[in-house]
Order: structure tokens, then sequence, then C-alpha cells
């Protein structure tokens, strides 16, 4: 699903923060910081959030803006998908989080495997390199892109995290209620044709 005004909104807050991180004019800072606020009431008008809790995201944002990177974990088990439930929504997700400075991509999603779902896995092909715009079913402030690793189970057992009350395997014909910030319907069925066809290529938008 495309939110056109979603995509206005974030390229004006781009355009904003690389401005206040590269001006030294006074008075371009306050354009672009007017230009922050504009975007911000446009995401607050269309999602129904609190505009100060927008700002404040934004707030905490320096520097030249990039998309955002989430790794994910993709292990496949007799035909069935892992996935953990979210305790932030009690929902379900496929194990995975925001990229970590000083880790590459495959020991980022080995680390967060093992955390949520408490198995050691041994990260194989990049199956997907999604853009979320392409897919959000909910829109989000900022611009992420999802990497999806297929992993291998190699050893541990299963154990919940800080972040997971509980941890399963499904087919793509019944799955759970999934947390659609973190993956969607759609995407999840895309990772099982790669799971029906291990010679599919790579997954880029």
């Amino acid at each position: 699903m495309s939110y056109k005004w979603l995509e206005w909104a974030q390229r004006i807050q781009s355009i904003s923060q690389a401005g206040q991180a590269f001006s030294n004019d006074a008075f371009d800072r306050e354009r672009y910081e007017e230009l922050q606020t504009i975007s911000a009431e446009i995401m607050a008008f269309h999602t129904k959030t609190d505009m100060q809790k927008i700002q404040e995201l934004f707030l905490e944002e320096k520097g030249y803006p990039t998309p955002k990177i989430d790794v994910r974990g993709v292990v496949f088990q007799d035909d069935q998908i892992l996935l953990v439930k979210e305790t932030h929504d009690k929902k379900w997700a496929l194990p995975g989080g925001f990229c970590e400075v000083g880790l590459s991509a495959a020991e980022n999603v080995v680390k967060e495997v093992r955390e949520e779902s408490g198995y050691v896995v041994q990260p194989g092909k990049l199956l997907a390199l999604m853009d979320m715009n392409k897919y959000a079913s909910i829109p989000q402030a900022f611009h992420y892109y999802k990497v999806f690793i297929q992993c291998e189970i190699i050893g541990g057992q299963p154990i919940t995290g800080v972040e997971t009350a509980e941890i399963g395997f499904f087919t793509e014909n019944n799955l759970p209620e999934l947390s659609v910030k973190r993956n969607t319907t759609e995407q999840i069925h895309i990772l099982f044709e790669f799971n029906r066809n291990p010679h599919k290529e790579t997954w880029i938008d």
C-alpha cells in the first residue's frame, strides 16, 4: 500500500534534517526548522498522532538522513517459518531488529535470532532487500529498508527474550496476526517462495 502524503512528509523531513545539519546561515536554519514542523503537521494530521511526539522523534535524528536498516532472520523448518510474538504489540514477527554499529548484517541477524528466540543460527543466503514504503500498511515516520537473511538452526533451544513472549513455527496458510510494522503478510508469502524454490534470485526493490 502506498501513501503519497507519507512519501512527501518523509522527503520534507529529510531535506529539513540535512539542511539543519549542514547550513551555517541562521535564516536558512529557520526555514529548515519550519519545513520540519510542516512535515510533523502532515504526519500528525494523517495518523491522528500527537504532533509533539512526532517532533520529538525528529529532534533525535541528527546529521545527513538515510534509510534505517532492519535485519530479519528467516528460518524454515518442515515448511514452516519461525516467528516470535512481540511483547510490545502482542503480534508476531520474524526475529530481528535494527542493525547495530560495529556488527555486520550477518552478525546482527545471528545476535537478534538468539536474543529473541533462543536459537543459534548460521546465516546463509540474502533472500531480500525490501523498501518498507512499498509494503507498509501502517504509516511510519521514517524510511526503512528490511534485510531478510535465510538462516539455519545449528544449536540452542526455544527461549523467549526481553522483547518476546512466545516462539513458534507456522505454515504459510496458518500465519498468526503479524506485527505489520516489522513484516507484512505479503513479505512472508514472498519469503515462502524461497523455501519452495531455493534457486530463486534475491528480491531487491
